[in-house]
């Protein structure tokens, strides 16, 4: 484990460097490396850089070390993003700035602008995505989940088919609370083709409980072709229906697209 102490070494080896020339070389290979042993890439990265530059081009050792240490938080930030877009298991690699907006599909650049911050998780705000098929659910819900991986968010996205299916294997298996208890951790958690699939009771409980977890805590997305008014009427269960809804529809945003399917225009263009 890296230690304050081993910061301040290395520092201490940077700043001596600066002060006395000789054996400049020897003593500049030596920090290197102890930034390799310690796993500090965008340390090691930067300050091999500013080695190459020519003496009179290098920065004062104040400057070193801010630029060493901003490309170290970066390099972490940028690690931390790609470890989340690699859980994530997003349907398709979109991206926030490539949504179509305009009036025909229902969907402004204001409504973008109040999500793309990705402050609706501080909140635990919820998302509901409704429309016809093709008409662009997924790819804004993968590009709003994206946008929650790069701020540093874990999010997740699932079927709906994928879930019942990760759900009854888990009980099976006996990881059942172990998997309830890992999505109530995830900050931004994306149910797909919600109203696709039948639903049996143990899906309802189960969906229930994963709901009730996140209550006020964490973040839900739910994209599905039916209106959010017939959602009750496909969860089938009078009760479970109320307190599910009740769990998704408070502090939700909801995006009804319209327009032509996306993929009849792709097709031609």
């Amino acid at each position: 484990m890296r230690t304050t102490y081993q910061y301040t070494i290395i520092l201490g080896d940077i700043s001596r460097i600066y002060k006395f020339k000789k054996q400049k070389q020897m003593n500049n290979q030596i920090v290197l490396d102890k930034l390799k042993s310690l796993k500090l890439v965008g340390m090691e990265k930067t300050y091999s850089s500013i080695l190459s530059l020519p003496i009179h081009e290098q920065p004062n050792f104040q400057l070193v070390v801010n630029r060493i240490v901003d490309a170290e938080i970066e390099h972490r930030q940028q690690h931390k993003s790609n470890i989340n877009l690699k859980l994530s298991k997003m349907r398709y690699n979109a991206v926030i700035e490539q949504v179509e907006c305009n009036t025909q599909r229902n969907l402004t650049q204001d409504q973008m602008f109040s999500i793309a911050d990705c402050n609706f998780i501080n909140r635990a705000d919820n998302i509901l995505i409704t429309g016809a098929t093709g008409c662009g659910k997924s790819y804004l819900a993968c590009a709003i989940g994206r946008q929650a991986c790069t701020l540093g968010y874990k999010t997740i996205y699932f079927g709906m088919g994928r879930l019942m299916e990760k759900l009854a294997q888990s009980k099976i298996d006996g990881s059942y609370l172990k998997f309830i208890n890992y999505l109530a951790k995830i900050h931004l958690l994306i149910i797909d083709d919600f109203g696709l699939h039948p639903l049996d009771a143990n899906t309802r409980l189960a969906l229930l409980q994963i709901l009730e977890d996140r209550h006020g805590l964490k973040s839900t997305m739910i994209i599905s072709q039916l209106p959010t008014q017939n959602w009750y009427d496909y969860i089938g269960e009078p009760t479970i229906a109320d307190a599910i809804l009740d769990r998704v529809f408070s502090n939700a945003h909801k995006f009804d697209l319209k327009g032509e399917s996306l993929r009849r225009k792709i097709v031609k263009n």
